[in-house]
């Protein structure tokens, strides 16, 4: 697993919110960063590819991938997080709900560090003796090609 400078997102109990072009993110019980808050839209990355959710999108599931969620306001203005992994949720009610394992806001990450963590782990991954620690750095590599992506 990739370990970023993370803000945990939570809200232990948290449920998705029942307001079109709501947006809530949980994962640990510690920060939630939107919680009953009428947004735009969200773009988010997924391992189907990336997509925009908007007020009356399709009920949907997706497994996100490492990569950069924008969250666009009401007001025009846009926030982006990167996440490592998670899930995002579409509900019939146009709610959301995305799950985060690890996320923090764009300003918060180093182009230098990130290219460092990257060739820490391409070299983890050359270094590999079995199967398990081989997927273990081949997710990290993909963590970290896709926040130097980001960030560049």
């Amino acid at each position: 697993m990739c370990r970023l400078p993370a803000v945990p997102l939570g809200a232990g109990n948290a449920s998705p919110l029942p307001l079109p072009g709501a947006l809530l993110w949980s994962s640990h019980p510690v920060q939630v960063f939107y919680d009953g808050a009428n947004v735009k839209q969200v773009d988010v990355p997924t391992l189907t590819g990336s997509f925009g959710i908007l007020a009356s999108h399709v009920p949907t599931l997706q497994v996100l991938r490492p990569g950069v969620v924008t969250v666009h306001a009401e007001d025009g203005t846009a926030t982006k997080y990167f996440v490592s992994s998670g899930s995002v949720t579409v509900h019939a009610d146009s709610s959301v709900q995305v799950l985060a394992e690890e996320a923090v806001t764009m300003d918060m990450l180093d182009l230098a560090t990130a290219k460092s963590n990257l060739e820490k782990a391409v070299s983890e991954m050359a270094a590999a003796s079995d199967e398990a620690a081989k997927a273990e750095a081949q997710i990290k590599v993909e963590a970290n090609e896709a926040l130097v992506k980001a960030l560049e």
